[in-house]
Formats: structure tokens, sequence, C-alpha cells
């Protein structure tokens, strides 16, 4: 099982949905930078549920830092952090142990690992191993902030309702920090979690469209080919689950262009190069160029409903129905934006250690 991302600054995954504890292994780090467990403790809380829109088990993500971190600062060696389960109800999944859940890993998992895995609550496929990703993304964030770098997530559209755009990103990134459903305009919030109460009322699920933007990353990082900027971030933006697909920029909307409306011209701005546009997202040829790096990921609907729906019995090989019981997110879309931000900040961390030097982040 591959459970590292990263060169210079890695981080393995470890842990089960329903185990004693999930947690995250950080290498590469530079000693020196400053570790605000308050910060870790913030950026936790956006990723849990809250209220009718989300998932009614409530963990209190109590993390322990125990190891590469000493008086608030990393040290250099291996940080550890480890999160308690604390709700878990594995008797809700013992019942349907062998019916492969539409949307879900069960089948897939039962093939390769062969009948051996942590089957409650999705095991280590559940998105309960997202939060030591956002602890430890905190500490990235937190880094690279005082780089003058800095990350932010919105939701673009959830249930067929569309988010206003970025305008000064700036501006939107420090508005978006602190905000739980992470919504540019509060008509369009109350509009998408009124979208999301109406499928959770009717037993079924959505999905939406995040938009991250990142600002301060010099120009000059990433690789041409297999470690392009793109490629490095979709490699972990893809390990989210529930993200089903990424693009840079205009994207798919490139296919309605002609290159004299896709190109982004290039100018002068106060002795620095800059671009008109952003169409191509911060990104030529792999490497940044100093604007915005800007993409979007999919977010599909919650595969868990309280639907009835068709399936198959993989352990005595014949059809089958199942209806889901327990406790579900009729929407994911608002408490993984800050699983983007936290991943997209890991590995900027990477590239920028690779291009610089890991002594780079802490300088």
């Amino acid at each position: 099982m591959k459970n590292t991302f990263g060169q210079s600054v890695a981080c393995t995954l470890f842990g089960e949905s329903h185990g004693s504890e999930i947690g995250i292994v950080i290498d590469g780090l530079a000693p020196g930078i400053d570790v605000d467990e308050d910060f870790i403790s913030s950026q936790l809380s956006l990723r849990r549920p809250k209220g009718r829109i989300s998932t009614a088990r409530r963990e209190a993500d109590e993390y322990r830092i125990v190891s590469g971190v000493f008086e608030g600062k990393t040290t250099g060696s291996a940080i550890c952090i480890l999160i308690p389960n604390s709700d878990t109800k594995s008797k809700d999944y013992s019942s349907t142990r062998m019916l492969a859940r539409p949307g879900h890993a069960d089948y897939s998992a039962n093939c390769k690992y062969h009948g051996f895995e942590d089957y409650r609550g999705g095991g280590h496929f559940s998105g309960r191993i997202t939060a030591p990703l956002v602890a430890a993304g905190a500490i990235a964030i937190s880094a690279l902030s005082k780089k003058g770098i800095y990350i932010g997530t919105h939701i673009k559209e959830c249930a067929g309702v569309s988010d206003v755009s970025f305008t000064n990103i700036a501006q939107d990134i420090k508005k978006l920090g602190s905000m739980e459903f992470a919504v540019l305009s509060e008509e369009k919030a109350a509009l998408m979690q009124s979208a999301i109460l109406d499928a959770a009322n009717d037993g079924d699920s959505v999905g939406g469209v995040l938009e991250t933007a990142a600002i301060g990353v010099p120009a000059g990082v990433g690789e041409p080919w297999f470690d392009s900027v793109e490629s490095v971030l979709s490699h972990i933006l893809f390990s989210i689950p529930g993200i089903k697909g990424v693009q840079f920029g205009l994207g798919f909307d490139f296919a309605t262009k002609r290159g004299s409306d896709a190109n982004d011209s290039f100018q002068m701005e106060n002795g620095k190069v800059i671009t008109k546009t952003n169409n191509n997202g911060g990104i030529n040829g792999g490497i940044t160029n100093g604007m915005p790096i800007v993409f979007s990921c999919v977010v599909k609907p919650t595969p868990t409903i309280y639907k009835t729906q068709q399936t198959v019995d993989f352990i005595n090989g014949k059809d089958a129905e199942i209806t889901v019981q327990g406790r579900h997110d009729p929407a994911i879309i608002h408490r993984a934006r800050v699983v983007v931000d936290s991943v997209t900040a890991l590995a900027l961390c990477d590239m920028l250690s690779q291009r610089y030097g890991t002594d780079w982040l802490a300088n």
C-alpha cells in the first residue's frame, strides 16, 4: 500500500476510520519552523461536520504531536501527529459487510486486500483520514505564509448554484480563511445550503466544484515533464476522497477558445513580469510564472445515501439490494475545501524545498 507523498517534504498517512487513532508522519521539514497548535486546531475545526448539512458523527480531533516539535518549533526530525477516533459506531457496517456500496471502495478494496481490509466506515479509504492531512497542512500553511505565500479555496458551485469568482484574490483568500462555509457571496451560500438540505431530506446527496488560488509562489518552481506543477498538485488532489476532476486555469474551457484568446500576454509592471490575463492558471510549461496558481476540483456527491440501490453480494456472488444506515454527509464539499488548502500547501512545500533547499522555508 502506497501511503507516502512527496520527495523533499514527505508525508505518510496511516489509520482507519474506526481504528483507535489516525495520523501522519511529516519528514523533511526544516528545523525552526513555527508550529502554532491553536492554528492547527482551528483548521481541524473547519473540516469537522456542523449542522444538518453534515454527518452526525462528531469527533473532537484532539490531536497530539508526539515527535519532531520542541518548544513550539520544528526540530528537523520526523513530525508525528496522532488523532484519536472517539465517536465510532462500527455495528452500523456489520450487516452490509458483503455488499458493495455503490460509489465506494468496498469491492475494489476486497479485490486488492483479499478481505483483510478494515471495512468499518470505509476503513483506510474513508474521508476521516483527511483529518491528519489538515493537521499537517496547517504547519505547511503557516510556513508558507511567512514567505508571503497564501492559499484559499471557495465553493465555486454546489448543487447547481454558482458562487461569484475570485476578484481581488489576496482579499478573497483572507476572507475565506476562517469561514465554515467558504463562499464569497453570502446570498449564494444560503442557496447552496438550502439545496444541500433538500437533498438530505430526500435521502440523497450533492456535489460541486471547489476553486483554489495560491498567491506569492515565485516564478521558476516545478519541472517540465513528470513533476510539472500540474502533475504534482493533481497527484495529491486526486488522493482526496471524492475528487474526480482537476483543471488548471481555464481548463476544459480552452476547448472553445482560439489561441489569440487563450494566450496570456506578458507585460512589465513595476519592474516585474506579469501576464495581462491568467488563463493558464499561473503555470507555463509545468513551471510557475509568478502569477496566481488557480485550479478547480470537482467533488462528487457523497456516495453514501439513504435510498435503496442495486448492488452485489461479492462474497456469495449474487445480485442484491442495499439500504445504508448510519451517519452520513449529504455533501462533503464544504468540509473538503480545507483539505484542498492543506494538501496544496504540502505539495508547494515539497516543490519549493526541491527548488531552493529544505532550509528555505525556515529562513
